[in-house]
C-alpha cells in the first residue's frame, strides 16, 4: 500500500491491520514517535493524519492508506508547528524529552484548528501524558502561542482598519 507521509509517498508491505507506528518506527526508519503504552492512553505516539492528531499505536495502517501523514520529523515545516517548536525551546517544557514529540504534535493540531484557543479548549486537548510532570511547561507554552496569536491578529486588524480609514476604502 502507499502511505503519504511529511509530503513523500512511501509504498509500504505490511498487513492492513498493522498499527501504524511500527510501519513509522520499524520500516521507514523515523524514530522521533515515540512507543509508549501501546494503548493510545499515554499520546507518545501522536502523529497528525489530515490535520488531525491520532495515537499511531491503535492506528490500523490500512485505516490511512491515502491519507496525508505527519510525523514529528517535519513538523517545523509547518509555520505552526515551527512556532510550537520555538515555544516549547523558550519555556524549557523538555525534561527527559520522551513524550515530546506527541505533546507538540497535539498542540499543533490543535493550534491549527484554534488558533487562539480558550483555557477549555487547551486543557481538553493537551491531555498527553509526561512522566516528567512538565505540565506547567506546557500550558504555558500553549497559552503563549495563542496569546501571540490574538495579539498579532488585533496589530493586523488595527493596521487594516487604519489603512482603510487613510484611504478610504
Amino acid at each position: 500500500m502507499k502511505l503519504t507521509i511529511n509530503d513523500q509517498t512511501y509504498d509500504v508491505q505490511a498487513d492492513d491491520d498493522t498499527p501504524l507506528l511500527w510501519v513509522i518506527r520499524d520500516d521507514l526508519g523515523m524514530t522521533g514517535t515515540k512507543y509508549g503504552c501501546g494503548l493510545a492512553q499515554c499520546g507518545a505516539c501522536s502523529v497528525l493524519i489530515d490535520g488531525q492528531v491520532m495515537r499511531s499505536c491503535v492506528t490500523p495502517v490500512g485505516s490511512v492508506a491515502g491519507k496525508s501523514i505527519t510525523t514529528i520529523e517535519a513538523i517545523e515545516n509547518d509555520d505552526v508547528g515551527k512556532k510550537v517548536v520555538k515555544a516549547w525551546t523558550e519555556h524549557q517544557v523538555p525534561q527527559c524529552g520522551y513524550c515530546q514529540s506527541g505533546q507538540v504534535m497535539a498542540a499543533t493540531a490543535l493550534l491549527k484548528a484554534h488558533p487562539s484557543p480558550s483555557e477549555e479548549q487547551i486543557n481538553s486537548a493537551m491531555i498527553n501524558l509526561c512522566r516528567c510532570g512538565t505540565y506547567n511547561a506546557i500550558h504555558a507554552a500553549v497559552a503563549d502561542l495563542a496569546t501571540e496569536v490574538t495579539v498579532s491578529s488585533t496589530l493586523s486588524d488595527l493596521r487594516n482598519n487604519t489603512q482603510s480609514e487613510t484611504t478610504g476604502a
